[in-house]
């Protein structure tokens, strides 16, 4: 699946089953919730926290897919191609970085 179909099957979803997009606000708001979920996994199961009994099974896919989803809602809503925004970022950051990591000692050094 490409991001613009991806763009097209939630807006399809949203129309059918969801009746409507929530506002951009809500929808932002929505996106920090998912994020911090994420980040709640991230710190426990590579981080130093620990899970709090029952936590261990967090599915970082499923919260990952989340983000994911809320984002191109969004874009959706907000009429940004993500297709042609991503390639645009890349090329950005193919210009900017191009020799930046691979100078960066702290990216080079062994162990």
């Amino acid at each position: 699946m490409t991001i613009k179909e991806a763009q097209e099957q939630v807006d399809k979803w949203i129309k059918s089953v969801g009746v409507r997009y929530f506002s951009e606000l809500t929808n932002m708001a929505i996106l920090t919730e998912e994020v911090g979920e994420v980040a709640r996994i991230i710190s426990r199961r590579y981080g130093d926290q620990s899970f709090k009994s029952g936590e261990e099974n967090s599915d970082l896919s499923d919260e990952l897919c989340d983000v994911f989803w809320v984002l191109l809602c969004l874009a959706n809503q907000t009429g940004v191609d993500l297709t042609s925004a991503f390639e645009k970022n890349m090329e950005k950051k193919t210009n900017r970085d191009k020799t930046r990591h691979i100078n960066n000692p702290k990216l080079t050094k062994n162990g």
